[in-house]
């Protein structure tokens, strides 16, 4: 199965509001393992960055004066996105501004039966702790050691390996068999197995006269003696 693990860098909080998307990173993942396979795009807000947002993700107005504008990168996105479903950290928020932009530009809304939201996995799964990206990693191991400032590709990567452990941890990637196995006979075919013919093994006289004497010693044997039933 085929998901998107997603994040996106923005200029506020409210799209509703007058505030856009900048950056948005993107990791594909098929049965849960990484494939290598990402998508990863700046684009200029059309209009200032606000200082406590810079200070979250660091872009500022002159890194992103030379970057395209959503609409130009829309089609190129859509293509990578294509009908997986889409997976995110608090995903109302990253959705927002994802199909703000599209409709913005006068494409098609992403359904919102395609968002898996890791937020309210992680309260599902931890209740009462802590559940921002950040904590998940620490609880989970995962080195977030080079995450000195938001990118949305680097949290997008961090967040598949916390999806991972999410939904089961590292053993639902190990898919011996690709595909539900129809019959015995397709199991055979899977795994081949090789019956070797049975062994004879010779048995030195000396221990048949032991053995033969030790049986005459036991009383009522359930085999091996005359008075066996």
């Amino acid at each position: 199965m085929r998901e998107i693990i997603f994040d996106t860098e923005t200029t506020g909080f409210s799209f509703a509001d007058g505030d856009r998307m900048v950056e948005i990173g993107c990791v594909e993942m098929i049965n849960k393992v990484e494939t290598g396979r990402t998508f990863h795009a700046y684009f200029h807000p059309e209009r200032a960055m606000p200082p406590e947002a810079q200070r979250v993700h660091g872009l500022s107005d002159a890194f992103l004066a030379d970057k395209p504008l959503f609409h130009h990168g829309a089609e190129a996105l859509l293509d990578f996105l294509g009908d997986s479903p889409l997976v995110a950290h608090n995903a109302s928020f990253d959705f927002s501004f994802l199909n703000g932009e599209l409709t913005r530009c006068s494409r098609a809304a992403i359904a919102m039966d395609r968002m898996i939201d890791t937020v309210a996995m992680a309260r599902t799964r931890h209740p009462g702790a802590k559940h921002n990206l950040d904590a998940l990693c620490s609880r989970y191991g995962i080195d977030r050691s080079h995450r000195t400032l938001h990118g949305a590709l680097l949290d997008a990567q961090l967040l598949a390996q916390v999806y991972v452990e999410l939904t089961g941890g590292r053993q639902i990637g190990l898919g011996l068999i690709s595909a539900p196995v129809a019959s015995a006979q397709a199991v055979t075919h899977a795994i081949p197995s090789k019956v070797r013919p049975a062994r004879s093994f010779s048995v030195p006289e000396a221990d048949r006269v032991r053995h033969a004497a030790f049986m005459k010693s036991v009383v009522n044997p359930l085999w091996g003696g005359e008075t066996a039933n």
